[in-house]
């Protein structure tokens, strides 16, 4: 296997104190994702000595707007001074900044020419970040019909499009083939076209976004397309538990073993 596998904190364990949370997907052998840092104690998650493969990579703000690109480009340097606590290497972005329950906070149903190219002029600009950090941005792919309705950008061709655009290695897909099942289907071949650009992979299965073989798509054959494409980075389980956490790990890595 010469991917690494990680777990989502946010999303399993949640009967317990989030830094307990950690440990446990530690101890099972995973590498640890976390969301917002900023209600986060991190010194604590820092010395649970946890390897974390992502966190997110801003606070507010968009790709597109005068304040919002303002708010995004202040937000993700506070975000990379998160980062060094815990050394995260990747730092997670979206299309708009979302809500606390996902929603953008400024929804748009149509992107124009404009936009597109002020959005490629923002990721550029957080790459350079990115790199004078020594850490990378991702940009995420999300599902507008279930999750995630309103956000621009959101497609995978979308944000396909955006970071071979930038051409920066410090900007990267995180391919969430959760959502692209959703939104587009065709995951295999997604992944063959999008893994030049990818800097994290992250998984749940559809419908319900549980562990793998909770649904309908076929993990170990995408494992297996994964390994013949000598893909060497993380696949992340962000995805909840449809009965115990502790299961949910277990079939998400027998799924990819």
């Amino acid at each position: 296997m010469t991917y690494r596998l990680a777990a989502s904190a946010e999303m399993l364990f949640r009967d317990l104190p989030f830094v307990d949370r950690v440990n446990r997907i530690h101890d099972s052998g995973f590498e640890v994702e976390i969301w917002n840092w900023a209600d986060k104690d991190l010194p604590a998650l820092a010395a649970t000595e946890a390897t974390f493969s992502s966190m997110t990579g801003y606070l507010r703000g968009d790709l597109t707007t005068d304040e919002g690109i303002a708010e995004l480009l202040s937000t993700a340097e506070e975000s990379l001074r998160a980062a060094d606590i815990i050394d995260s290497p990747r730092l997670n972005l979206h299309g708009t900044g979302l809500d606390s329950v996902g929603l953008p906070v400024r929804p748009q149903d149509s992107v124009t020419g404009a936009e597109w190219i002020t959005a490629a002029d923002t990721l550029t600009r957080l790459a350079e970040l990115g790199a004078r950090a020594g850490r990378v941005f991702t940009l995420e792919n999300l599902n507008t019909a279930v999750d995630h309705p309103g956000t621009p950008f959101a497609k995978a061709a979308d944000t396909i499009a955006l970071v071979s655009a930038v051409d920066n290695p410090h900007l990267r897909l995180n391919l969430d083939l959760y959502h692209a099942q959703i939104g587009e289907g065709n995951l295999i071949e997604l992944v063959r076209q999008a893994l030049p650009w990818v800097g994290e992979i992250q998984i749940a299965d559809v419908p319900g976004r549980f562990e793998p073989g909770t649904g309908e798509i076929a993990y170990p054959a995408i494992a297996a397309a994964l390994r013949d494409l000598q893909y060497n980075g993380v696949i992340g389980l962000e995805g909840w538990a449809r009965d115990d956490s502790d299961g949910a790990l277990e079939a998400f890595r027998a799924a990819f073993s």
